[in-house]
């Protein structure tokens, strides 16, 4: 690339932001000011690119989380979708600088070039010009994030696989950050675009792809990128923030929304809930279970008053735990997410107590001396392996969760088994038996998956 510093200037200002750099600073300060998501650490980012009056403060929700690791993002990975010009593939600007009124963000010239150099990334400006899907996100990255670098990428129509692998090999570690740019649902009314996006957003929140179609979110690409990653780096995802433009702009009408969402996507093995929603969950599967044996062991209807945390409601698995006096009571649970946290966890507190078939149902004299331990589980993963001892191998003590399979039989141990059965031989033996296998099984069809947890309980395991 040449040494002389090329500059894109601002397409959409006065459009889609403030062209006056005050009142442009005051704007994107004050829907940061406003946004409050949970307490996570995202990775990645997916963020709606409408005008700043329509989804900037939806988006905000994202880059408020990105601001508390200020000073430690230095890079700043983008895609978006093309909204007037047609490409095949990926295109990047040669620009080295891109300009907003609050000033010059810089390009990531070093990882521009390195890209530049595969066959399937085209290098042109012509695409870029006018282009709003990258550029309303540079003053929030300004605000929060102060003086990085970014690499703006706009995804055409690319081939199979290919953004996930770009994204790869730009993933870097704590410095870098990705954020994909997509609105949602385009044109529908309110009632069909609250239906349609919320779909999509349990769709995103399962690492499903299938979802993510362009009847969905425009950058559909991108986020199809994110999820291949994520589910090969096992991270979870959270709706910070999903709204429409007739909720952010009810004036305009309810007719012909669009649809907006902010998702963080956190590593799963760091990730973590509060606190206060740790206890929120343990004592509803406290309650559950007590009603439920009130009740000669028949399931309560469990309603919920007032809103609650995103966390909560975000799609997981999880599985909950039952002790008394340090002995196992019941434990059930879910494989992949299919509701709700907090529902998932109502559900499994009730079958470890009423429907784990190792146990007769619970009964209300043994409520006082219960315990209870809740496992929320990641995306389990299929390990690759040669040999029985090439698993072993692969196998973390005390931090992998491991499903086996063969054939019809399946069987699971949670990592708090490790802490009865720390070798990893004893604890493949002692799974297989559980699956119902011979102990010293072992087939060329034989599969297994490990997944990390995020547990919790009143007493540990």
């Amino acid at each position: 690339m040449s040494d002389v510093t090329t500059l894109q200037p601002a397409g959409v200002a006065g459009m889609f932001y403030p062209d006056d750099a005050g009142a442009l600073a005051a704007e994107v300060d004050a829907s940061l000011a406003r946004a409050t998501p949970p307490d996570l650490h995202p990775k990645a980012v997916i963020a709606p690119h409408a005008g700043h009056v329509y989804s900037g403060d939806v988006a905000a929700s994202a880059y408020a989380l990105l601001a508390r690791r200020r000073g430690e993002i230095k890079r700043v990975i983008m895609t978006g979708p093309t909204h007037r010009m047609g490409i095949r593939g990926i295109a990047v600007c040669p620009a080295d600088a891109w300009a907003t009124p609050l000033g010059n963000v810089r390009v990531a010239t070093e990882a521009r070039d390195l890209l530049a150099r595969r066959s399937d990334v085209s290098v042109t400006a012509a695409p870029f010009e006018g282009e709003h899907g990258l550029e309303v996100h540079l003053p929030f990255i300004q605000r929060a994030l102060g003086d990085v670098e970014v690499l703006p990428m706009l995804i055409g129509d690319p081939a199979p696989g290919q953004v996930s692998q770009v994204l790869e090999s730009l993933w870097g570690g704590p410095e870098t950050a990705i954020i994909i740019s997509s609105d949602l649902s385009h044109f529908h009314d309110y009632a069909m675009a609250t239906a349609k996006d919320g779909e999509t957003t349990i769709g995103i929140e399962r690492l499903n792809p299938i979802i993510c179609q362009g009847d969905r979110a425009c950058g559909y690409t991108g986020i199809q990128g994110l999820i291949d990653q994520a589910q090969k780096r096992d991270l979870r995802v959270t709706a910070l923030d999903v709204r429409n433009s007739g909720d952010t702009r009810p004036e305009m009408g309810r007719d012909r929304v669009v649809g907006y969402g902010s998702y963080a996507f956190e590593y799963a093995a760091s990730a973590r809930i509060s606190d206060e929603e740790r206890r929120v969950l343990i004592q509803i599967a406290k309650g559950v279970v007590r009603q439920a044996a009130m009740d000669g062991g028949a399931a309560p209807n469990v309603s919920i008053n007032g809103p609650l945390a995103r966390t909560l409601t975000a799609q997981r698995a999880t599985f909950v735990t039952l002790e008394i006096g340090g002995q196992l009571r019941g434990c059930r649970g879910s494989l992949l997410p299919q509701r709700t946290l907090i529902a998932d966890v109502v559900e499994n507190a009730y079958q470890s107590a009423f429907g784990d078939p190792r146990f007769p149902p619970l009964t209300a004299a043994e409520l006082d001396g219960l315990d209870f331990h809740v496992s929320i589980l990641s995306t389990p993963r299929r390990i690759g392996f040669e040999s029985e001892a090439d698993l072993l191998r692969q196998l973390r003590p005390d931090v992998d969760g491991l499903i086996i399979r063969e054939g019809g039989a399946q069987a699971l141990f949670l990592p708090s088994v490790w802490a009865q059965v720390p070798d990893p031989a004893e604890f493949l033996r002692h799974l297989k038996a559980k699956a119902g296998l011979a102990p010293n099984h072992w087939s060329a069809s034989f599969e297994a998956f490990h997944f990390v947890t995020e547990s919790f309980g009143e007493q540990p395991i």
